[in-house]
């Protein structure tokens, strides 16, 4: 049996810390811990690193903390836009799902594009259909609403701003979700889901649901889970940058991720940061802002749950 891990985030960039109070970043740490627990339980007896990414999401997806699913940003017309991509290591075999609503958990949907349909990425009205098809239910927009988010949106509400959760601009920084894996088979795998940016207009995509971007899984280098100004993921190919240095120069983790986030991103004025494990099982966490609320478990009994550098 292989060495298993796990790895999650909920955005990179963080509430500056003045203003995270104790109560509150102790909610941010139990909703991380939760998540990791749980999909580490999977791992832990056996199963997949496609369940362990998957199960992991939906819980984040589930907290209102957390910008996906349940959390989601309201867009320019108060609605929710939700992207997710999933991600198997062992087959390059891909789902990706973008501006869906009323879905509670996306990355659920973008699973069954990969396993029940002859695609890899729906959007729109094809995506609901798709759901619909699949007989999801779907939730009223009064369970998406949340105070916080409401008040954030009311702010450049009617403007041609837009905001990302964790942008330098403001205070109020939270994001995507996300999970790597490794499995006790050495498969690997990855999923990442958003709702966005809040008073986003024309139908905007970043790169949480882009195979490459902001999601790539390949048991021969490594499973990755992006977060940040997803513009710049997108020019970056950040995900699959991350692979290409392992496997055409060789290097490890660790170099490959760090050179992409503190070197490659930077240079274009990219901000963020990603979460990736290889097929070892080791796990680098790494980000150019001020925190990144994250965790990691590994069955070499190492475990973290963080939000700050």
């Amino acid at each position: 049996m292989k060495n298993y891990s796990i790895a999650i985030h909920g955005g990179a960039g963080t509430l500056i810390k003045g203003k995270m109070t104790k109560a509150l970043e102790t909610r941010y740490k139990e909703a991380l811990d939760s998540a990791l627990e749980t999909a580490y339980a999977i791992l832990e007896n056996g199963g997949s690193a496609m369940d362990a990414v998957e199960s992991a999401v939906c819980s984040l997806e589930d907290s209102p903390l957390f910008n996906a699913g349940r959390g989601s940003v309201f867009t320019a017309e108060g609605t929710h836009e939700m992207d997710a991509a999933i991600m198997d290591g062992s087959n390059l075999k891909a789902g990706a799902v973008s501006l869906v609503t009323g879905i509670r958990n996306p990355i659920s949907l973008a699973r069954d594009v990969m396993e029940k349909s002859q695609h890899v990425f729906l959007a729109g009205e094809g995506a609901m259909k798709f759901a619909e098809k699949l007989e999801y239910n779907f939730e009223p927009p009064e369970f998406f609403y949340d105070e916080f988010r409401y008040q954030q949106w009311q702010e450049i509400k009617d403007s041609d701003k837009f905001q990302l959760d964790h942008s330098v601009k403001k205070d109020s920084k939270f994001g995507t979700v996300g999970a790597v894996a490794c499995d006790s088979s050495g498969n690997l795998a990855a999923a990442t889901s958003t709702g966005g940016m809040t008073n986003k207009k024309w139908g905007r995509v970043g790169d949480s649901p882009m195979i490459g971007a902001g999601n790539y899984a390949n048991n021969k280098t490594c499973a990755v889970s992006c977060t940040g100004s997803g513009e710049f993921f997108i020019r970056g190919v950040v995900a699959y940058d991350v692979s290409c240095l392992m496997e055409y120069k060789g290097w490890s983790l660790e170099r490959a991720a760090s050179e992409v986030i503190q070197s490659r991103l930077i240079k274009i004025n990219g901000d963020g940061g990603l979460i990736a494990v290889d097929a070892q099982g080791n796990i680098a966490m790494t980000f150019n802002t001020e925190g990144m609320y994250r965790g990691m478990k590994n069955s070499a009994g190492k475990k973290e749950v963080a939000i700050y550098t």
